[in-house]
């Protein structure tokens, strides 16, 4: 039975770095097979949500739930909900004295206690559907950018999380090889995964996010389906942000 609960939850979401407020009073709702671009400028508070929400950063106060249940502070609970969010960085983060499906099955055999032959058939199928399958036993650094960050997100579908994550997953990338990895990430949206992504890519945005988050200072200061933000932001300082990016 699919339930109504939201699968990710913010309530109130305060977090500081010394006397930096990096999120002020963050609340946001994301529902199960929603597609949520977090957008804004440097220094807009994005890496921080992202991180938080994987509890890779603590909270100074407010809450944050996963399907339901609050993330607890640290220890096993901790982590069978952290198994619940598939996280991609800008940066790789493989392991790189590891080929490429033990990247992939490492998590599932090592926290879901899943059987070796069953994480391998399960990582051959991900790194397939990534389009790198032949890369199985390939290294990560006889792999180019585009393709160790399709095998990053074949890592985390891997888990088969509730939530993914992807935090500026194509900043690192080439140009030519930003599209590989967001035709990828088109394709999970259009399967029903739920994703919250932080990204620059405004086609991306547009034609795949069901709502954009628009953020700055720390704050959210405008939600809304991708056309209504793109075509009429409500705030002077989304206008500007539009106005400087989409300019080029």
């Amino acid at each position: 039975m699919v339930s109504d609960t939201p699968l990710v939850v913010l309530e109130g979401v305060n977090k500081y770095f010394g006397d930096l407020q990096a999120l002020k009073d963050i609340d946001l709702t994301v529902d199960r097979g929603e597609v949520v671009v977090v957008i804004g400028p440097s220094g807009s508070g994005k890496s921080t949500l992202c991180r938080c929400i994987n509890r890779l950063e603590t909270i100074d106060s407010g809450r944050i739930l996963i399907d339901g249940v609050a993330l607890p502070e640290e220890g096993k609970a901790l982590a069978a909900i952290r198994a619940d969010v598939g996280m991609v960085f800008q940066s790789f983060n493989l392991f790189a004295h590891k080929n490429i499906l033990k990247n992939v099955t490492m998590g599932p055999i090592k926290v879901r206690g899943m059987s070796k032959s069953q994480a391998d058939a399960k990582a051959m199928d991900l790194l397939k559907r990534v389009g790198i399958a032949e890369k199985a036993q390939a290294y990560p650094a006889e792999l180019s950018g585009g393709q160790q960050q399709r095998a990053a997100i074949a890592r985390a579908l891997a888990m088969s999380p509730k939530v993914m994550l992807f935090d500026e997953p194509t900043s690192a990338l080439d140009p030519e090889m930003i599209k590989e990895v967001l035709d990828v990430m088109v394709e999970l949206a259009e399967e029903g995964t739920t994703m919250i992504v932080v990204s620059h890519e405004m086609g991306f945005a547009r034609s795949a996010a069901q709502r954009v988050v628009f953020m700055d200072a720390g704050r959210i200061l405008e939600v809304a389906p991708p056309e209504q933000f793109f075509d009429a932001p409500q705030s002077e300082r989304a206008r500007d942000f539009l106005s400087k990016i989409l300019a080029h």
